[in-house]
């Protein structure tokens, strides 16, 4: 096998800029945190992933004028604490006090999952225009599938696509984000937020074909998301959501493939497992401009997404299917851990099986086992 020099390199070099330019929006997310978040209590604070973002938001909260601090510190009970020395135990202090101050509250952002995704409690609130990490972030150098999809077709005879020379091995890679709107648009309840999900296949080892992508699929959403209080079968019922979704792969026929939905979100929740449940409604098309008239039959009309965390390990589950029997029944699997390598380092594992890993592949069936690194899990 020949060693193909440039080809590797400007690997090389892509996956170092993509590596860069995620370092550097964070750093610059980072030192604009400080001015935006708004946050309601410390517990909002203690749920932020990012350990700058997280202090920007303590330094943002504990920087209240004195007498609003004291006010709060007096309506707690006494805690024995050894002394301080240093800020940071002088912080981790306060925030314990603050934690046991008032057992009547909902749970906390740092025990409630989904709360500390969605800001669902008075306390987790952190303001609107802040910038939250929303579906898991990650890049995957090695994606393999059993089977190629070399023809991509649909029913639409404007997107029958020509022979592709593809290799079974590619790289993924997905980028995903979010951020409040609109807070509180009813008494206490109801926030507006806006996402962008962006997955693209790349096959990065594809020499002989000038190393293209493959598929990139672009998600952009708006999603109303309120939260509840019941209980069913021991599960905390916390979210209840509406969502309007567009997905495409942002390509000209015969490759464009695209879709609009209007979601229905439920969250459910119990210590460290967590489970959503999507049905959706897809927006009619006119028959002439649907590239993929049957897409439903194939990737389905609901979802149901499972997540539970086990010491540093995290284990999710997708299940996605068509609602319906007979040879129209069909569906997807998607199977992923992430877990800790060294330090703030986290190895991913993803397994894949039924239709729809991609838009392009809609109506295409194939296993797909994916192994790279985690930047953001779910919770």
């Amino acid at each position: 096998m020949r060693y193909d020099i440039k080809k590797n390199y400007k690997l090389a070099i892509v996956t170092f800029s993509l590596y860069e330019m995620l370092c550097l929006s964070q750093r610059a997310y980072a030192v604009d945190t400080a001015q935006s978040l708004q946050p309601a209590s410390a517990q909002a604070c203690a749920a932020i992933a990012f350990n700058a973002d997280r202090l920007a938001c303590y330094d943002q909260y504990f920087g209240m004028p004195k007498t609003v601090i004291a006010n709060q510190m007096a309506s707690t009970p006494a805690v024995s604490a050894p002394s301080s020395d240093t800020l940071v135990d002088k912080l981790k202090s306060s925030v314990s006090s603050i934690y046991t101050s008032d057992t009547s509250k909902p749970a906390s952002p740092t025990t409630s999952l989904l709360d500390s995704r969605w800001e669902l409690s008075e306390a987790s609130k952190l303001g609107t225009w802040n910038i939250r990490s929303y579906k898991p972030v990650y890049v995957l150098p090695v994606f393999w599938t059993s089977e190629k999809n070399t023809t991509p077709y649909s029913p639409n005879p404007d997107n029958q696509v020509p022979y592709q020379s593809l290799d079974a091995t590619e790289l993924k890679f997905q980028l995903s984000l979010k951020t409040k709107v609109w807070e509180n648009i009813f008494p206490n309840n109801g926030d507006l937020w806006v996402g962008y999900t962006q997955s693209s296949r790349w096959q990065a080892y594809n020499s002989k074909e000038s190393s293209p992508f493959r598929e990139t699929n672009y998600e952009p959403e708006a999603s109303l998301v309120f939260r509840t209080n019941y209980n069913l079968f021991g599960l905390d019922g916390r979210l209840l959501g509406v969502t309007l979704n567009h997905q495409s792969n942002g390509q000209s026929d015969p490759y464009s493939r695209s879709w609009n939905r209007l979601m229905l979100n439920i969250g459910l929740e119990r210590g460290n497992f967590a489970v959503v449940v999507r049905p959706w409604y897809r927006i009619p098309e006119s028959s002439s401009s649907d590239n993929n008239p049957d897409i439903e039959n194939y990737v389905g009309r609901a979802d149901v997404t499972t997540f539970y965390k086990w010491n540093d390990h995290q284990f999710s589950l997708m299940l996605r299917h068509t609602l319906k029997g007979g040879s129209n029944s069909r569906g997807a699997v998607q199977f992923d851990w992430t877990f800790p390598i060294k330090g703030n380092l986290r190895g991913q594992l993803q397994y894949f099986n039924g239709y729809g890993e991609s838009l392009i592949d809609y109506n295409h069936r194939a296993n797909y086992v994916g192994v790279g690194v985690s930047l953001l899990d779910w919770y």
